[in-house]
């Protein structure tokens, strides 16, 4: 991991990054913050990388852990494309931390996207942020939450909730989950799966209709060759592809892959070849200019007919149905149940 105490993590990239303000507080969790960094600087071997600046009122903080952090920047004017990550703070510390207010609503004017983890949804509530909208915490900080800030809309047994820009976080490794669904959101879940292996973390999706993902799903495993496939039918899901030319990839004969693939990912190359069509038709059905057969003949179906069937086999709606539902759902609506 890349040291924690830079005011930066290093010159910036010929590549068009994203800046990652870290706001550090005194008594700050380390793995709050060390989780979710990790997290977007493994997405940066793979797509446009992401800046950290470290930054506080403070050039020199004390963690919860006893680690001092120091040369830490001050906090500098946002800007529309920031990211602004506030990791928590010991519950000790809750009371008297004093958090940048201002320049917390300045981010969230601007239109940064703010993600707290774990206790750092009270320093985004001290803010003023979380009035009106859904949010979380960890689950012992709750009712606290609630009692405090009764403008927000508190929820529980959730990993993280988005809502608008605003994004909270349960306990400290749902800081993780949360920013690997930033990663997806920016880069694509392809590049998620691939960030959650090379961490070896399991992929928890938030329970939404609209967050699950064959992409992530049947890849809570470590067979290289089974991954070398999955990647293989991701990136060609419009063509046929053959058991045989799947087991060359995986550098296995067409009868072991068969066995290794349904052990490792819970179903059969042909049935995971299915769902990962199904998911492009689904990217594919929310511009309104494509046409259902259009979209068949890009997603590798025999026709208009095969796609409506083994859509409403997987998700029991109607193409039409799902089409008018997505266009009337709210953005941020995501929740864990």
């Amino acid at each position: 991991m890349h040291s924690l105490i830079r005011a930066e993590s290093g010159p910036q990239s010929s590549r068009r990054e994203r800046r990652v303000l870290v706001l550090l507080l005194p008594d700050v969790h380390l793995q709050d913050l060390a989780g979710p960094v990790q997290v977007l600087d493994e997405a940066s071997a793979h797509g446009p990388g992401y800046r950290f600046i470290y930054c506080s009122s403070s050039s020199r903080i004390r963690s919860a852990q006893g680690l001092v952090l120091s040369d830490l920047v001050p906090l500098p004017e946002p800007r529309p494309e920031d990211l602004v990550l506030v990791p928590g703070v010991a519950e000790r510390s809750l009371d008297r931390v004093q958090c940048p207010r201002d320049w917390l609503q300045r981010a969230a004017t601007v239109g940064a996207t703010l993600a707290s983890i774990c206790s750092g949804a009270f320093t985004l509530a001290s803010a003023g942020l979380l009035d009106g909208r859904r949010c979380t915490t960890h689950w012992v900080l709750v009712d606290r939450l609630r009692r405090e800030f009764p403008q927000a809309s508190v929820l529980d047994g959730r990993l993280f909730v988005v809502d608008g820009n605003v994004m909270t976080s349960a306990g400290m490794s749902s800081g993780i989950d949360l920013a690997l669904a930033l990663v997806e959101e920016h880069h694509g879940p392809l590049v998620t799966a691939r960030v959650a292996r090379e961490m070896v973390v399991y992929l928890r999706r938030n329970g939404d209709e609209q967050q699950q993902s064959v992409y992530l799903d049947h890849r809570t495993h470590l067979n290289p060759g089974v991954h070398r496939v999955q990647d293989f039918i991701v990136a060609h899901s419009d063509r046929k592809l053959t058991l045989g030319e799947l087991a060359r990839i995986a550098a296995m004969s067409p009868r072991n892959l068969s066995r290794v693939f349904h052990r490792a990912a819970g179903v059969t190359p042909k049935q995971f070849t299915t769902q990962v069509r199904v998911q492009v038709a689904r990217d594919l059905l929310h511009d309104p200019q494509r046409s259902v057969s259009s979209i068949a003949a890009s997603c590798g179906f025999q026709d208009a007919r095969q796609l409506r069937r083994l859509w409403r086999r997987s998700f029991g709606v109607s193409i039409a149905a799902y089409r008018a539902r997505a266009t009337t759902r709210p953005r941020g609506s995501e929740e864990e149940n």
